[in-house]
């Protein structure tokens, strides 16, 4: 065949249905699950939708993006909000990010807080560190760091908070000092605020029903329940859990890396470097309480509770109760037993290791000589949120294509 697609979530559905639309039916996409979406997969629990991979919604800023989606799920069927994410620091509920609300702290708080990012090395004059904690020190300070944004991290990412870069923190919110000193005086938000700040979910049903709706229009080009194993790059074949084989001209791999059990024709130190990779698995859980609060998103960084953060299901879902959280694996037995529905997200974040990037252009420049080619957030190894992976699989096609963005 001439394309063969590793998954069937955001990035594979893109790529598979850009191929038919350009024409291209000779094509093939294995799943391992027995529905497709990958980590934006929903199912129903308690009687409305309930997202398994945690908060996933679709943001309002590619409209070329939006464009290509609404295809399969016309923009009638979405409600729009605006974001509203606070968080819990220090008997504090705040908006987020911290650095642009600190105006909404007790006076006492705003004052610790101010003092410590003008004091902290970015203000100061010092060189910008190249690991994530001293980062997080240098551009914020320690009360900030401490109080917050190492214990947040260092529940979301566990043990391997340490071995983390810098180089991926355009991610991240950049409020300056003098941005957040003026919303002190001026009592409102300055500076650069986070992703979704706009966003779609949908009206009726979860924003797994996007997908869904994208494999219907190649069901004829999917096959699930096949968990791929094992890969030959000099003969660029792929095996399956079953034994299944399948050989083509041009593999697009959209899964984790070190789901290959047996990888053939690669490079010793290339092989080891996937090794190396690192990631991290988060468990979502629900809970049917209604919570008293307009928001969708809350972030806890107190280390005494499991989770590092809320999505308030009743406040961005129609016709639905209760609210869902996320809690890092290595912090599940924290908790209490209950009856709740949960899901192990095994392969939820990657993690932007020190050596991530090094590791990476070895891999995907390599196998990209052999036909191969890694895309989204696991084929990349990079945390793209599903509207920039959309995105990439999109512009992938074309320059597969040799046509014009």
């Amino acid at each position: 065949m001439k394309y063969l697609i590793l998954g069937a979530g955001p990035a594979g559905l893109t790529v598979a249905n850009m191929l038919k639309q350009k024409g291209i039916t000779d094509f093939l996409v294995l799943e391992r699950e027995a529905t497709a979406g990958g980590l934006c997969r929903s199912v129903d629990v308690d009687g409305a939708p309930f997202d398994i991979g945690g908060g996933h919604f679709l943001d309002v800023r590619r409209p070329k993006v939006n464009e290509f989606l609404f295809r399969f799920m016309p923009e009638d069927e979405w409600d729009k909000y605006v974001r509203d994410s606070r968080i819990v620091v220090n008997g504090n509920v705040i908006n987020h990010p911290i650095e642009a609300n600190i105006w909404q702290m007790k006076i006492e708080d705003q004052v610790e807080y101010l003092k410590s990012i003008a004091s902290a090395g970015c203000n100061t004059g010092k060189k910008m560190p190249e690991d994530f904690v001293d980062w997080i020190y240098w551009k914020l300070g320690s009360k900030v760091a401490e109080d917050y944004m190492i214990p947040y991290n260092q529940k979301m990412f566990s043990k391997e908070l340490n071995q983390l870069g810098t180089y991926w923190l355009e991610k991240l919110p950049n409020v300056s000092f003098d941005e957040t000193l003026l919303s002190c005086l001026m009592k409102k938000a300055y500076g650069t605020q986070p992703g979704h700040a706009e966003f779609y979910y949908p009206k009726k049903y979860g924003y797994g029903e996007l997908w869904l709706r994208m494999a219907e229009v190649i069901k004829d080009n999917i096959e699930y329940n096949k968990a791929v194993k094992g890969i030959d790059f000099t003969t660029r074949t792929v095996t399956t859990a079953d034994g299944e084989r399948y050989k083509s001209d041009i593999i697009i791999t959209t899964i984790p890396w070190m789901e290959f059990d047996d990888i053939n024709g690669m490079p010793c130190d290339i092989k080891d470097g996937i090794k190396d990779l690192k990631f991290s698995s988060i468990q979502t859980e629900y809970f049917p309480e209604n919570l008293d609060t307009q928001c969708q998103w809350i972030y806890y960084p107190d280390p005494k509770l499991s989770y590092h953060r809320i999505l308030v299901r009743h406040n961005f879902c129609p016709n639905s109760n209760g609210y869902w959280t996320e809690t890092n694996s290595e912090r599940v037995d924290m908790e209490e037993p209950n009856d709740n529905f949960k899901y192990m997200n095994q392969y939820a974040y990657p993690l932007n290791t020190i050596e991530k990037p090094k590791i990476m252009k070895r891999l995907l420049g390599w196998s990209a000589e052999q036909n191969v080619i890694g895309l989204g957030r696991w084929g990349e190894h990079q945390h793209y949120n599903s509207d920039v992976t959309v995105d990439l699989a999109m512009k992938l096609i074309v320059k597969l294509l040799g046509e014009s963005v």
